[in-house]
């Protein structure tokens, strides 16, 4: 197995995994030369921070694409995001729903996919697409923001969130790897049905901080950051059948609140 990384620590943290790390960067063409042939491809490096392309991915097919010299990848699988959705208004969503990105961040993931769609299809291989929410996990919870106290919306205003343990996004992407699965786009998403404030309830009282204030729309502007504000402006809730269905992954965490239970389970426990 080998996995690129653009930093010695991030070589010497790979060999210590059991893993052959290949010193490239997705930004230097030119340091990726001479990559490695393989049979199968996890793209999860995310785009670069501006515009509308994503010149990462479009380094990286062009790069194999050199390296190979023929033996191309028969399965990748990229972890592109729900953003590609847009605003939906709170509407229940499956894969069947047209992408409309309202940002450039969602933009460029959308270019990304269609990048791999065009490239897989010429060399007819298999592309898994996993959109996936909001990642948290056992060091991924917005503790920081609790701490500082930065408000969220009102119930009134407040727009619904969709979520993904880390672990079960590893373990999907595991699975996605796996020849039998179908190929095409899954959302990546557990069972949860929550809106943004409350979650930030939910992980505030698991961990013993105080709930954000909550405050107007029109309020928001002013008091929270631009960057947090994007993701309070898109309401979706994302419809997980198809991974459950096709693919036949089990969640080891169903909801959000499971997986926040198991987090401070484990840090007592620690």
């Amino acid at each position: 197995m080998f996995a690129m990384t653009r930093s010695e620590a991030g070589a010497k943290a790979l060999l210590g995994l059991g893993v052959t790390p290949v010193l490239a960067d997705l930004d230097r063409p030119d340091s990726m030369r001479e990559l490695p042939a393989a049979d199968v491809l996890l793209h999860a490096a995310p785009p670069q921070l501006k515009g509308a392309r994503d010149d990462r991915t479009r380094n990286l097919v062009n790069a194999i694409a050199r390296a190979a010299k023929g033996a191309l990848p028969r399965r990748v699988v990229y972890i592109s995001t729900s953003g590609v959705y847009g605003d939906c208004r709170g509407a229940h969503i499956d894969e069947a729903r047209m992408t409309n990105p309202g940002t450039d961040r969602a933009r460029r993931r959308c270019d990304a996919e269609q990048v791999l769609a065009e490239w897989t299809g010429r060399h007819d291989g298999t592309l898994v697409v996993l959109r996936a929410p909001g990642i948290y996990g056992d060091n991924r919870f917005p503790l920081a923001r609790l701490r500082e106290g930065t408000p969220v919306l009102t119930r009134e205003d407040d727009v619904f969130t969709n979520h993904i343990h880390a672990e079960d996004l590893a373990a999907i992407c595991a699975a996605a790897l796996e020849e039998g699965v179908p190929g095409g786009i899954y959302n990546t998403v557990d069972d949860s049905t929550i809106l943004m404030g409350d979650w930030m309830d939910l992980v505030a009282d698991g961990f013993g901080l105080p709930r954000p204030p909550r405050i107007l729309r029109s309020e928001a502007r002013e008091r929270i950051p631009a960057p947090m504000l994007s993701f309070m402006s898109e309401s979706r809730r994302l419809v997980n059948k198809r991974l459950k269905r096709d693919m036949g992954y089990v969640l080891r965490f169903p909801t959000v609140a499971d997986g926040v239970k198991a987090a401070v389970s484990r840090r007592k426990a620690a």
